[in-house]
Formats: structure tokens, C-alpha cells, sequence
């Protein structure tokens, strides 16, 4: 009987034993799991400062998709579906041949177009009560008005702004703006003397349809040289404004201000 209470003590004591070692056991797990998140965590977090800290060009914080506005049009011109978007390209190039290196005229082309879809509409109709066939449904095409309102407040907007800043610039307010803009207007002017405006609106297209793509793909590269040119200009901006620009009198209404 003694020798059967010892083997029972015994026994609870090691079962005891057991289940404080898992219970530290499972309390230095838990606790080198806790940590390994926070290592996690504050990697993640400084990955991110480190992120944010990269400079953008334009101060730009979303992707190229969202700047664009994204939808329909972004994927366009981010060649997401290149069929449609190679089309476009084909069809803007086409254009331009006909007008530019064809010397076809724009009332003909329309004329011409219009007379062959009509002429196909009407003669197809006519065929079809011959063969019994039903004839073609064309759809009846009509502009919302909504749409073409939001586009005049938009275009109302954007040409009061332009004339904002042309009227700020004119009373002396911001020389930088003046110069950004004189320097827009010489490149306007000197593009215009070299090309029509249907090839400089054809380049322009071109330029739009094919930056946005390459930038995206080769952004980090583009923005570290964007940096670099950033501080540079700044740097030749200062040494110009310290040396003439601030020698020039300011406009009246600024004086005021200040």
C-alpha cells in the first residue's frame, strides 16, 4: 500500500511538472510571436516612411492610373487593353495623313464620308423589302444634355482661371508665373513656325499617348532624375533672383498687400 501511495504521488507530481514547463513553453512562444510582429510591424512602418519620403514628380502621391482620373480613359492611355488603344493611335495617324501628306480637305472628307453612309443606309433599306429581310436598326443618336453642360462648366472654369492668372501676371504680381509663362509662349510660337497647327496637334497627341505609358513603366528612374534637375533649377533660380530678379520693383497691388 505505501509503495502504491508513493507511485501515485509521483505521478502527480510529474504531471504537474508537465504542465508548468508547456505553460512556459507556450508563454515564451506566444511572447517571441508578439515580438516577431512588432519587428514586422515597425519594419513595415519605416518601409513605408521610407516610401513616402521618395520624391515624385509634381508632388505626385497616388499612381499614374489614379492622376490620370482612372476609368476608361486612363486605361486608354496606359495602353491597358492595346488593341483599342493601337486602334486610337492608327486612327489619329490616319487622320493625319489624309489632311497633312494627302492635302485632303476636312468639308470634303465629311461630304464624301456622309454621301457614302447614306447612300449604304438607303440602299440597303430599299433592298430589304425586295428580299424580305427586315431592315437596318439604326439607333437614334442624341446628345445629353447633361454632358454638354458639365463640359461648359468645366471649360467656363478652366478659362476663368487662365484669365485670373493672365491677370495677375499682367499687374506685376508673380515674376516667376511671368516667366514660366513667356517661356510656354516662345516654345508656342517657335513649334508653330516650324508645323501647322494639325501636326502640332498630332505630335501633342503622340506626346500624350506615349509619356504617360513609359513613365509609368521606368517611374523610379524618372523621378530620381526629376529630383536631381528640381534642385538644380532651384539652385540657378536662386542665384537669378538673388542677383536681377529681386533688383526689379514689384507691382503695385503686391506693395499693397504687403
Amino acid at each position: 500500500m505505501a509503495e502504491h501511495k508513493e507511485e501515485q504521488h509521483e505521478s502527480v507530481l510529474e504531471s504537474m511538472m508537465d504542465k508548468i514547463s508547456d505553460k512556459l513553453h507556450g508563454d515564451s512562444s506566444s511572447s517571441s510571436s508578439e515580438s516577431d510582429d512588432d519587428k514586422k510591424g515597425s519594419s513595415s512602418s519605416a518601409a513605408a516612411a521610407a516610401k513616402a519620403k521618395i520624391y515624385r514628380l509634381f508632388g505626385r502621391e497616388k499612381p499614374v492610373h489614379a492622376v490620370l482620373g482612372g476609368g476608361k480613359p486612363a486605361d486608354l492611355v496606359l495602353w491597358r487593353n492595346k488593341k483599342i488603344s493601337g486602334g486610337v493611335l492608327a486612327g489619329a495617324t490616319a487622320i493625319w495623313l489624309l489632311f497633312e501628306v494627302m492635302e485632303y480637305h476636312l468639308l470634303t472628307l465629311l461630304g464624301h464620308c456622309l454621301i457614302l453612309s447614306l447612300a449604304t443606309l438607303f440602299l440597303w433599306s430599299n433592298a430589304c423589302t425586295f428580299i424580305n429581310k427586315s431592315p437596318p436598326n439604326i439607333p437614334e443618336v442624341k446628345i445629353p444634355e447633361d454632358t454638354i453642360v458639365n463640359i461648359a462648366r468645366s471649360l467656363r472654369y478652366e478659362i476663368n482661371r487662365g484669365f485670373s492668372t493672365l491677370r495677375d501676371i499682367g499687374q506685376g504680381r508673380d515674376l516667376k508665373k511671368f516667366l514660366i509663362v513667356a517661356a510656354g509662349l516662345w516654345v508656342l510660337s517657335v513649334l508653330g513656325s516650324c508645323c501647322n497647327f494639325l501636326t502640332l496637334s498630332y505630335i501633342v497627341f503622340l506626346v500624350l499617348y506615349t509619356v504617360p505609358v513609359l513613365y509609368e513603366k521606368y517611374d523610379d528612374k524618372v523621378d530620381a532624375f526629376g529630383e536631381k534637375a528640381m534642385m538644380e533649377l532651384k539652385k540657378y533660380y536662386a542665384i537669378v533672383d538673388e542677383k536681377y530678379l529681386s533688383k526689379i520693383p514689384k507691382g503695385p497691388l503686391k506693395n499693397k498687400k504687403q
